[in-house]
């Protein structure tokens, strides 16, 4: 008797310690992993348990035996881009991968413009890309909205392929980015689309950068709490980026300011401060392309200017860039501009240009390099203007200029190749100039190559936050 019961607590022991593998959401049928990498693979088992895994594209099989908190992680290489293939993990249980892709992945993420699909009252560029969209080789992985106190180690969501009906509901921003990389480069593309509209730039942060730091935290104290976002500092980076820094991707693409006009002048440094606690989340410098705010009538003067103006000076920060898309407005009372299309091909030409190293791709926008005075002119230089500039109508628009006085007036601008000569009747003797240099002021200046010129001013006068 005594023996028999050994055994039965032998047994039962032994099968106590055995569970099911258990795999993150991220991490399943359909998924595109990054292409020759050392990608990794994650979940959770019984503690101790040994868990294998074999890879069809080599035909390889690893192995990790789980930690007594019963989580495991290995490595396996990936080769370059193709598929489908499967992906084969033995335990406890055996769970088969199937549908699995090798290509490149991007996160997109931000507030509302990038959250923005077809749903929201329709998107013209979508709806034209409809009939046309369907392709296995775009996948995408969409993160609920969810918060946490703090980090997660798991997301909801699932990864599908892009067709007519799944284009619908996805970031048409983040669409048209994965599909010009698709046409340009023929590899399959994953898409994880991570975004919660309205919230600040802290809350994408992690917690204890932005509160050890004075200056963040005075500025996130500003945020007003809102029925429909978080705002306090950390919150969505825990609930939906922390769950995925595991997965090794190419890149971040990231449209979002509209939600730190409150504070505009220390978005600079937000912004690169949230770069930064990403690429030490995923342990690596990666790419990271944003988009300039549109324009728009915010109500308090010049609180998108200085936005627009924080987010010119973060592309000094390393492996950054910018899109401006001052161009791409049809109406400054509307926050969500609907034109889409060559937003997010534009992100995708940094891209191209900057991550995958394509030539002959234009991708910089003209931005203010000097000042010159010439007596009564103002001569301006532009960096990214190598052919010069031109005008989409017969005079340029949005230019001030300004004497000691600090009175700006509207200003007369002369395009001299990669210059602009500025001056008024009013000013003897210019100090500044500004260009573009508002809440929703639209521009007609431009590179050759088409691309608008990034609003700038060149003084560092204090602002008139009055209202409009």
């Amino acid at each position: 008797m005594k023996k028999y019961f050994s055994i039965v607590v032998f047994l039962f022991l032994t099968s106590a310690v055995k569970a099911n593998i258990r795999l993150p959401n991220v991490i399943n049928n359909n998924m595109v992993l990054q292409q020759q990498s050392s990608v990794k693979l994650w979940g959770w088992a019984g503690p101790a348990e040994k868990i294998y895994v074999t890879t069809s594209w080599n035909n390889k099989t690893d192995s990790v035996v789980t930690t007594r908190d019963a989580a495991w992680m290995l490595h396996v290489q990936t080769p370059a881009a193709g598929g489908p293939y499967t992906v084969t993990l033995k335990g406890a249980n055996t769970i088969i991968l199937n549908n699995v892709l090798i290509g490149e992945v991007w996160v997109c993420s931000g507030q509302s413009n990038m959250e923005m699909n077809d749903g929201w009252g329709g998107i013209p560029d979508i709806k034209a890309a409809l009939a046309t969209c369907a392709n296995t080789n775009i996948r995408f992985f969409t993160i609920p909205k969810v918060t946490s106190r703090y980090p997660q180690d798991n997301c909801g969501g699932e990864w599908i392929g892009c067709d007519s009906n799944t284009l619908k509901n996805f970031s048409a921003v983040a669409y048209f980015f994965g599909h010009k990389l698709n046409t340009d480069m023929n590899v399959p593309i994953g898409l994880i689309s991570t975004n919660w509209g309205g919230t600040p730039a802290e809350t994408w942060t992690e917690t204890e950068t932005v509160n050890n730091d004075a200056e963040l935290k005075a500025a996130a104290a500003k945020q007003q709490p809102s029925d429909w976002w978080p705002f306090l500092p950390g919150a969505a980076f825990n609930g939906m980026v922390a769950p995925i820094n595991s997965y090794n991707i190419a890149g971040a693409i990231w449209y979002q300011g509209e939600g730190n006009t409150i504070a505009p002048d220390s978005y600079g440094k937000l912004l690169t401060t949230m770069i930064g606690t990403w690429r030490k989340a995923w342990n690596e410098e990666l790419p990271f392309y944003y988009v300039q705010i549109a324009p728009f009538t915010y109500g308090n003067k010049f609180i998108s200017s200085v936005v627009r103006e924080q987010q010119t000076k973060a592309m000094a920060y390393p492996n950054t860039g910018m899109v401006v898309i001052t161009d791409l407005v049809d109406n400054v009372k509307d926050i969500h501009p609907k034109g889409k299309r060559l937003v997010g091909e534009r992100l995708a030409n940094w891209a191209l240009a900057e991550t995958y190293h394509k030539d002959g791709i234009v991708y910089k926008s003209p931005l203010y390099k000097s000042l010159e005075i010439l007596k009564n002119k103002a001569i301006i230089t532009f960096e990214n203007a190598p052919n010069g500039l031109k005008t989409t109508g017969q005079n340029i628009i949005e230019v001030y200029v300004a004497g000691a006085d600090k009175i700006f007036y509207v200003a007369t601008a002369k395009i001299d190749k990669d210059k602009l000569i500025v001056y008024s009747p009013k000013v003897a003797q210019p100090a500044a100039v500004r260009f573009a240099f508002s809440n929703a002021a639209m521009g007609n200046l431009f590179s050759k190559e088409g691309l608008p010129v990034n609003p700038f001013r060149t003084d560092d006068w204090e602002l008139d936050r009055s209202k409009e």
